[in-house]
């Protein structure tokens, strides 16, 4: 396996001095070590891989440098345009490295959500005719591979991709952490929402582990989880989902289960959530400050203000809870109010290391919404 330490340093040998992306559960030990040691100014956590490839043309701009820009495959539609419409060689001619975690790559087993997209992820490049190389972990020499790619990037004029298999990167553990501790996690919240739901509320739960934990929660119940719509893929969508649900069920309460990294990513979908005015949508964003399905790398959302956010978009009710002495409290009067509202929920990051995933599958689940859904 690639020490992440090496391949950085062939990146800095090379020229590549500026990291931006959306971190990737493949690509975690890498991004763990730029978290540690790149300079704030140097490496953006960009709110989604669109955005990273923007951060990228501007540092390149700004000095004519060669930038790279991580993402997991599932994050490549959100490249496309301005991969295609700004940097391209027929453009403005941006050099640029992009490396991709392989979610879901032929022949190797992984969740359903990343089945088609990892079958697809080279005939995307190839369809873009962008250069790529294959990265597994046995590069006798990794600074060759680098320069090679930073090369062709130069000579190109674009982009330059290097597709990373899993299991290529050794193990590192990243040292910058979290400060707050609230003293419960994000299952915790899960619980208690579920605790509050009632018979006929339609739920929304966004990707990765919220999805995840929802699920057992309703395991250790013993409820079925025809409630549930389990927004397994398509990060950053899972408000819109409740949203369209909610306009068309204004006589059910629609409760849509985010996170922080999710809602920013499309952050813009607040504006159409709290403009809809619908007194049925329900926006609860358990924030913990991290991408928490990829590493653990960190969000802006310790940093800023959702609920004002929200507010200012036309969300009715805000208000946020970072103790679980005032969250039953807190989740009675944000689901006995009309809409739209947002409860932010503060948390920890982090999960438990035996947490399983989903025994149904998508479309599994999908029968047994649409039937709860619809009755």
């Amino acid at each position: 396996m690639i020490n992440p330490a090496d391949f950085f340093a062939a990146l800095t040998q090379s020229g590549v001095g500026y990291f931006t992306g959306v971190p990737d559960s493949l690509l975690k030990t890498f991004c763990a070590y730029v978290t540690d040691n790149t300079e704030a100014s140097n490496h953006v956590i960009a709110a989604n891989e669109g955005a990273a490839v923007g951060l990228a043309v501007g540092y390149h701009l700004a000095t004519g440098q060669i930038p790279l820009v991580y993402l997991q495959n599932s994050g490549l539609g959100n490249t496309i345009n301005p991969l295609t419409s700004l940097v391209d060689a027929e453009v403005y001619s941006i050099p640029m490295l992009l490396m991709v975690g392989w979610r879901g790559e032929p022949g190797v087993k992984d969740e359903p959500q990343h089945v088609k997209q990892g079958r697809i992820t080279l005939d995307m490049l190839e369809s873009m005719q962008l250069p790529y190389t294959v990265i597994d972990g046995t590069e006798p020499d990794i600074d060759a591979v680098v320069s090679a790619a930073t090369a062709s990037a130069k000579e190109l004029g674009s982009a330059h991709f290097l597709v990373v298999r899993k299991g290529s990167f050794d193990s590192y553990k990243m040292q910058a952490g979290l400060a707050q501790d609230f003293g419960w996690n994000r299952e915790d919240a899960i619980k208690a929402i579920v605790d509050q739901l009632g018979a006929s509320d339609i739920v929304v739960a966004t990707t990765g582990m919220a999805s995840r934990e929802l699920f057992e929660c309703r395991v250790a119940l013993g409820q079925s989880h025809e409630q549930d719509f389990l927004t397994v893929g398509g990060m950053g969508h899972a408000s819109q989902i409740a949203l369209g649900i909610a306009s068309q069920k204004e006589d059910r309460q629609i409760v849509c289960i985010d996170g922080d990294g999710a809602a920013l990513m499309h952050l813009g979908s607040m504006a159409i959530n709290g403009m809809a005015n619908m007194k049925n949508f329900k926006h609860i964003i358990i924030n913990n400050g991290a991408h928490d399905s990829v590493g653990g790398q960190p969000t802006v959302a310790f940093d800023i203000d959702l609920p004002k956010i929200a507010e200012a978009c036309g969300y009715r009710q805000v208000n946020t809870c970072d103790s679980s002495d005032t969250l039953t409290a807190d989740l009675k009067s944000f689901f006995d109010a009309p809409g739209p509202s947002v409860l932010e929920i503060k948390v920890n990051k982090g999960n438990r290391s035996d947490l399983g995933r989903p025994t149904t599958t998508p479309k599994q689940n999908k029968q047994a919404f649409m039937s709860f859904v619809q009755s």
